[in-house]
């Protein structure tokens, strides 16, 4: 199957992150770990915006949808790798690895866009307040979240439809963890750089179009707050932003060091490092971002509580 001939390979061997039994070990008891966290986390923030009535509101309509995609996008690459990890199973045929390459890059770009649908909704909430109910109606902030959804899955199929076009003749085993692009690519013995190139543009204009959006939304909310003059109107509008800020920050600057570079400067060790970064740790990490930090959450978890010590008492 890896030797040099011109049959298409039926499947595919991941090469994983690490060959010592001992560090697979480690690796998986912590990748599990940080799984179940993030199992926890993300279903516990759907849940307890979906249960309190007061977090009903747009912006935690789209952190909703938000833990949803970083539930289903570590989802999509944890259990393999958890398995890989303990088994040494690295075999996955040729139809489940574009299928996890499938809802990886749709569960990527529509995150982005959706970081970008948040990004717009903060905008609105500090520089036109008094328009917020009617500009982020439940009919806009439905159309935003479908956009983003459909641009994930436009993005997706273009990706997943160039590469399955190709001749994987020479080599099927993938340097790295999960099906991704650029390893793929890399064992592709037919010509890529058309391929490449479409990739690159669909994929870099996915990063800038969102990134712009985002940019341009906090220009013009640093703008509005600090023609503000209180204190605690300043330290509001902050405390609101920052959590998304952080997140914004993390998820794009592992996405451009990965993604936003030709597929010959891809590095093993490094890009594997920041792959396990936005596929396992971000997806862990968005929950405690966006509520830590959180009063509103804070608030509406002790309601939810307190509403189901109530309702036991009363039984």
């Amino acid at each position: 199957m890896s030797g040099r001939n011109n049959t298409q390979v039926s499947s595919f061997i991941l090469q994983g992150l690490t060959d010592s039994a001992g560090i697979r070990l480690a690796l998986f008891t912590l990748f599990l770990l940080m799984y179940l966290i993030t199992m926890l986390g993300n279903a516990g923030m759907i849940l307890i915006i979906r249960l309190d009535l007061q977090l009903h509101t747009p912006m935690y309509f789209f952190l909703s949808h938000l833990s949803f995609l970083d539930l289903s996008y570590s989802t999509v690459i944890t259990p393999k790798t958890l398995e890989s990890l303990l088994t040494s199973a690295k075999s996955i045929s040729r139809m489940n690895c574009f299928t996890q390459l499938y809802f990886f890059v749709f569960l990527g770009a529509t995150e982005c866009f959706l970081l970008s649908s948040m990004a717009y909704d903060r905008y609105v909430a500090i520089c036109n307040p008094l328009h917020y109910p009617v500009v982020m109606s439940l009919r806009r902030c439905c159309f935003l979240i479908l956009g983003s959804y459909l641009i994930g899955f436009l993005d997706s199929f273009v990706n997943v439809l160039c590469i399955s076009r190709l001749h994987f003749c020479n080599s099927n085993i993938i340097q790295h963890f999960f099906c991704d692009t650029y390893p793929i690519l890399a064992l592709s013995c037919t010509d890529t750089h058309d391929i490449e190139v479409m990739i690159f543009i669909v994929t870099g204009t996915t990063l800038v179009v969102s990134l712009i959006t985002i940019s341009v939304s906090y220009v013009f909310i640093l703008s509005t707050v600090l023609k503000t003059t209180s204190t605690s109107g300043k330290q509001k509008a902050f405390s609101t932003c920052g959590s998304h800020l952080l997140g914004v920050t993390i998820f794009y600057g592992t996405m451009i060091f990965t993604y936003l570079k030709p597929s010959k400067s891809y590095s093993l060790g490094k890009d594997q490092m920041a792959s396990v970064f936005y596929t396992i740790v971000i997806p862990m990490l968005n929950p405690f971002i966006y509520s830590l930090r959180n009063k509103e959450v804070k608030n509406a978890l002790c309601r939810v509580t307190q509403k189901r010590d109530g309702s036991r008492q009363l039984k």
